[in-house]
This record gives structure tokens, sequence and C-alpha cells, in this order.
């Protein structure tokens, strides 16, 4: 898979101070960038997660207090009433399913014909008044992107934390045992590979290979894909760059491995998210950087417009270079 050629950075000032990701797009021939459609609303339930991982970009974790309300989920599913176009509702957080109205959320836009993802840790199962939900996700045939950053246990509990790849095998395995990740079955259960430090995924066809082979001879584990995305350098992970002092090789990796295939498939093109506040971004990282939507585009989702959002112009920055190196990354994994 070629990459784009562009000029190559040697200094690390060079790539943070003088070259934006605006104008690398202009010189590979691409105008500023702009949304295509909206099919997919990507919903951020809030920060409350029952683990905290080292390369969390939301900064998620048991102490944290956002959380999205019940009156902004029905601004949510007014939004999906005015909009037939939007297809898919991705729920994230966090961990979603620690929002109190994560079932009445996946309930309604599954009576409205919705798919919908729940981004799951797999962990949350274990979470005291939560066992039920593997039951109520097969019920509702919702879609599960669930996170297993290896296959192997100490480099699972090394990002995840102690004891979390053993907790997320059972889990798979309960999920396995009511049909999830089973041809005919429907219910479509994807794995989530992240890096473990400051470099770029592997091949995702050839890891989603390992994947399979590897958990299904060590626990019996099927599953669909496999999906690769690169370690954004935003909040916690930022903060272990610094420490460690990487941050400026890492950005200069992310530069010069910018490939101009990705750039018609990046996810922002299709897609608006959710803050649990209600505020509108456009993805996800945005919304952690607070970087709002551009000035003349509805700022919140009790404002939201289609035909205001569909084309408008996307605010982007340097962390955009995590989506355009090597394969791409974006919410489905590799773009190109």
């Amino acid at each position: 898979m070629p990459h784009s050629p562009i000029p190559l950075v040697s200094s690390p000032s060079l790539t943070l101070q003088t070259l934006s990701f605006e104008d690398t797009l202009a010189t590979q021939g691409h105008g500023p960038l702009t949304a295509k459609s909206i099919s997919t609303l990507q919903v951020n339930m809030g920060k409350v997660c029952n683990q905290t991982c080292h390369h969390c970009h939301v900064d998620a974790g048991p102490q944290r207090t956002e959380s999205m309300t019940k009156a902004t989920i029905d601004q949510i599913l007014a939004a999906l009433d005015q909009a037939p176009e939007i297809s898919t509702v991705d729920i994230t957080g966090g961990a979603p399913e620690m929002n109190p109205h994560f079932e009445y959320l996946v309930r309604q836009c599954r009576v409205r014909d919705r798919n919908v993802i729940d981004r799951c840790n797999l962990t949350v199962f274990y979470v005291k008044g939560k066992s039920h939900l593997p039951e109520f996700l097969a019920e509702h045939e919702v879609e599960i992107i669930a996170s297993l950053p290896c296959y192997l246990e100490a480099n699972v509990d090394q990002q995840r934390g102690k004891g979390v790849f053993n907790r997320s095998i059972t889990a798979l395995q309960t999920l396995n045992n009511l049909g999830y990740g089973k041809e005919g079955t429907g219910l479509r259960l994807h794995l989530v590979y992240n890096p473990l430090g400051p470099s770029l995924p592997p091949s995702q066809r050839d890891l989603e290979q390992n994947y399979k082979e590897e958990l299904m001879s060590r626990y019996g584990i099927q599953f669909n894909r496999l999906l690769t995305i690169t370690n954004m350098p935003i909040s916690r992970f930022l903060d272990d760059l610094r420490e460690s002092g990487q941050i400026d090789s890492y950005y200069t990796l992310l530069v010069n491995s910018f490939n101009n295939a990705t750039v018609e498939d990046l996810m922002c093109r299709s897609l608006i998210s959710v803050g649990w506040d209600g505020r509108l971004f456009d993805c996800d990282f945005n919304q952690m950087l607070e970087l709002p939507l551009q000035n003349n585009s509805p700022q919140w989702i009790g404002d939201f417009n289609t035909a205001t959002l569909e084309d408008r112009r996307i605010v982007v920055g340097s962390h955009c270079f995590g989506c355009t190196a090597g394969s791409g990354s974006s919410c489905g994994g590799a773009i190109a």
C-alpha cells in the first residue's frame, strides 16, 4: 500500500510548529476537509469508567462524574427522528454502560430501527448491577466493539490494568455462548487492537488472522473482525509521551507516515459526535480537545439540523495526522 510522497520531517520542531494538517492536505491536492454525509451519530455517554487505561484519550476512570442525562438522550432521539439518513448510533464513553440511561438509549434506537454499536471494555460486565448486560445486548442485537489490545495476558494487563485480560477472556466466552461472533447469528463481535506504545499498528488483515488463530486455539473464542486503531496524542497517552520524552518523535512518525489514500474515507466525513453534555463535534477526538464545530454549524444536539451539518467544513488539528498515518485509523479500524 503506497503512501503519498510528502516532504519528510527530520526536525521535531518542524513537525509541531510549522507543518499543519491543512497544509499537508493542500500539498496532496485536497481542499479544506469537508463532510460528505451523516450516516453515524456517535454518542459519548460520559467519562465514568470502571478502568483506567494508559492509552485512553478520554481520560476516563472511576473517579470521573461526567454523565449524559436522560433529557440529552431524548434530544438525541429527536434528532434521529428528523434524520432517517443516520443509520448507526455508535455508543461510547468512558464505559457507556456505566451511564444509568444506557439501556434506555439502546432500546429507543432499536425501536427506531437503527444499528447500535456498543464500544465495550468487557470488564464492565463484572460491575455490580451489570451482569445482565451480555443478555441485554444480545436480545437487542447490539453490535459489540470490544477492547482487547493483545491476545497475551501480560500486554493487556500492562495497558489496561492487572486482571483485565482474564476477565476479558471470560466475558468473550460468555458472548460467544450467546451467539456473538458466530456465523449466521447476526450478533456481531469485533475486537480492537491499540499499539502498546508510540508506534503504528501493523497490518490489520495479518493481525486479525493471528488473533483468530491464537484466541481460538488458546480459549476457543470466535469473533468477526479485528479493528486496528492508532493511539492518538491526546489526554492520558499524550501525558505518557511527554513523560517518556517521545512526543516529538511520535508526531514525526505520524507526519512522515501520512497516507493520501486515507483522506477520502476519514470517519469525520460521515459522522457527528455528541458529547456527554449534548455539544456537537466533528469526531470523538475533537470532543476531547474541546474543538467545537465551525461557528456557522449547530453547536448542540437540541439544535441538530442535517442540512447545515452534512456538508460542513471539518475542524482539524495536528492530532489528525493520527487518522491518516499508515493504513489510517478510524472508529471502524484501518481505512486504506
